[in-house]
């Protein structure tokens, strides 16, 4: 399996000055196997942050390559800058159609504007988004994912190892999207441990979506929350994560991370403060997308990816978590796919 950048795809001088005010910041780095000629080519284009982020960039990168490289098949990519408009989006997106990327996936519900427009000019083309339902178009594919049900085991695991009865959640920017993080963690917390306080904040409000890239403003803002006695703290903010964990680390608590298992992602000792994870598969979603139109099953309209088909869930590999608290997280996580509980996907 190859990968290569927009630029490597695209060699035609016009082309190449398009990249550079649509694409600007994309990854540089390329290989070229020797070998035949791919099959096809996956597009991905990336939400802020790009591949690198630890989270679900890392993870639509990691589907993309396992799909693409079973199958013969190799991977452009391109990063998103903070200051993107819709029409960078749009020719960025068009870039990769052009250069005969077939299926393309459009990473974060940012894409939404700019994937309805390219998806009408590209019929023939296959595309996918994730977190997004809002595109209604024959040829795209929403890849939705229950977070407020993986959340929901995160607060659980917040509450049961507190020992100051204070949890708190940073959501990256105060979207729809993170409040459903938001939601299902304050509701695990709560069936927990009904006493338990909670704290919350956001690092940003909307159009300014620097609050998932800035790790400095995430530090800040769990310094307050630790020195107010909260101990564990659930990050959904994108590579503002990192600067909690910072925090935790300086404050010698707990922090939780989210999409990827994040213990195995991040730089020691530095994990050593994520108590767990809140899985997200992107990558799940994402390689299950390209099988499909591989092998000509794909459909338009939403996927949804919860508890109940391994999309969500939650990690154990630092091994920090006590045996009873696992027990716990597992009971509850049985009363949700069976029904018995319904987590809630949005604020009071």
């Amino acid at each position: 399996m190859r990968r290569r950048t927009l630029t490597a795809a695209l060699g035609l001088a016009a082309a190449a000055a398009l990249v550079l005010t649509a694409c600007a910041g994309e990854s540089t780095e390329t290989t070229d196997d020797a070998g035949a000629e791919p099959e096809f080519t996956v597009g991905v284009a990336y939400d802020l942050g790009g591949r690198g982020d630890g989270g679900f960039n890392d993870l639509a990168w990691d589907g993309a390559t396992e799909a693409a490289e079973a199958a013969g098949g190799e991977v452009i990519e391109s990063t998103a800058r903070a200051e993107d408009t819709d029409a960078d989006r749009v020719a960025r997106l068009d870039l990769m159609a052009q250069g005969g990327a077939d299926p393309i996936i459009a990473v974060g519900y940012l894409y939404a504007t700019a994937l309805t427009e390219v998806a009408q000019k590209y019929p023939e083309t296959s595309f996918a988004i994730v977190d997004d339902d809002t595109v209604d178009q024959p040829n795209v594919t929403s890849l939705m994912f229950a977070a407020n049900e993986g959340s929901f085991l995160a607060g659980v695991a917040a509450a049961l190892e507190s020992t100051t009865g204070k949890v708190g959640f940073i959501g990256g920017v105060n979207i729809p999207l993170i409040n459903e993080f938001q939601a299902g963690f304050d509701a695990g917390a709560l069936a927990a441990d009904p006493d338990i306080e909670l704290s919350a904040g956001y690092l940003t409000e909307p159009p300014d979506f620097n609050g998932f890239n800035d790790p400095q403003r995430g530090a800040e803002a769990a310094n307050g929350m630790y020195d107010s006695g909260v101990d564990v703290i659930f990050a959904a903010a994108g590579g503002s994560g990192l600067g909690v964990f910072e925090s935790a680390d300086a404050a010698g608590t707990w922090a939780i991370g989210v999409d990827s298992d994040q213990y195995t992602t991040t730089d020691e000792p530095l994990n050593e403060v994520i108590l767990t994870s809140m899985l997200k598969r992107v990558d799940v979603g994402v390689s299950s997308f390209i099988d499909s139109v591989l092998d000509g099953t794909v459909t338009a309209g939403t996927t949804v990816y919860d508890l109940s088909s391994g999309g969500v869930g939650y990690a154990t590999s630092g091994e920090f978590l006590s045996p009873e608290t696992i027990e716990a997280i597992d009971e509850f996580a049985a009363q949700i796919t069976s029904g018995e509980i319904v987590v809630p996907a949005t604020l009071d």
